[in-house]
C-alpha cells in the first residue's frame, strides 16, 4: 500500500526546490537563534544599583577603566551598565562597582587573605568553580572583581592591575 505524500497548502504553491529547502533552512535559523541566546552576555551578570555618592564614584570609575586588561580587550555588555565592565571572552574578568558589602565579611571568611596594593585592600574569596572574587574594603563604594579559573595566569593580577584606577576614583 503506497502512502500518499501530503504537502501543506502553504507550501503547495511553491516550486519543488523551494519546498525541499524550506525545512533545512528553518532548522538552521532555529539553531542559530538558539545558539545566539546561549552566548555569554551581561544577562548572567547582575548590575548593581548604587545610590548617592557611591553611584557618583562608580560612574567616575567606569569612565576611567582601561580598554584592555592584561592583554584582554574590554567587552561591551548588553544591557549596558555604568556599574559593570568585562574584559576577555570565555572566561572573562568582570568588575562590578557599587555592590553590597559581602555578607561573608561578617563570618569566618572575614579573616581570608586580603592583600593590600597601593593602599587598596582586596578581600578575596575562592569560588566553587576554581575562580576568585576580590572585593575592595574600606572604600566609599565596594568594587568587586570576579576572575574565573583560567582568565589570568595569577588570579590576583586583574585586581592588582585595576588598583590604581580604583584608588583614583573610589576614595578610602
Amino acid at each position: 500500500m503506497a502512502r500518499e505524500l501530503r504537502i501543506p497548502k502553504a507550501l503547495a504553491g511553491l516550486p519543488a526546490p523551494v519546498r525541499w529547502l524550506a525545512p533545512p533552512v528553518a532548522l538552521t535559523c532555529a539553531v542559530v537563534a538558539l545558539l545566539g541566546s546561549w552566548s555569554s552576555t551581561a544577562s548572567d551578570v547582575e548590575a548593581p544599583r548604587p545610590t548617592g555618592r557611591a553611584a557618583e564614584h562608580c560612574r567616575a570609575l567606569a569612565a576611567a577603566l582601561p580598554q584592555e586588561l592584561l592583554g584582554r580587550p574590554r567587552q561591551d555588555l548588553s544591557p549596558a551598565s555604568p556599574y559593570v565592565a568585562a574584559w576577555g571572552d570565555a572566561p572573562r574578568t568582570v568588575l562590578r562597582c557599587g555592590v553590597e558589602r559581602p555578607e561573608e565579611l561578617n563570618g569566618e571568611h572575614a579573616a581570608d587573605w586580603s592583600p593590600t596594593v597601593d593602599d587598596v585592600t582586596w578581600w578575596s574569596q575562592k569560588l566553587d568553580d576554581g575562580g576568585y572574587r576580590f572585593v575592595t574594603t574600606m572604600r566609599a563604594a565596594y568594587v568587586e572583581v570576579t576572575v574565573p579559573k583560567g582568565a589570568a595566569q595569577n588570579p590576583f593580577d586583574p585586581a592588582a592591575a585595576l588598583t590604581p584606577v580604583v584608588k583614583a576614583n573610589i576614595p578610602g
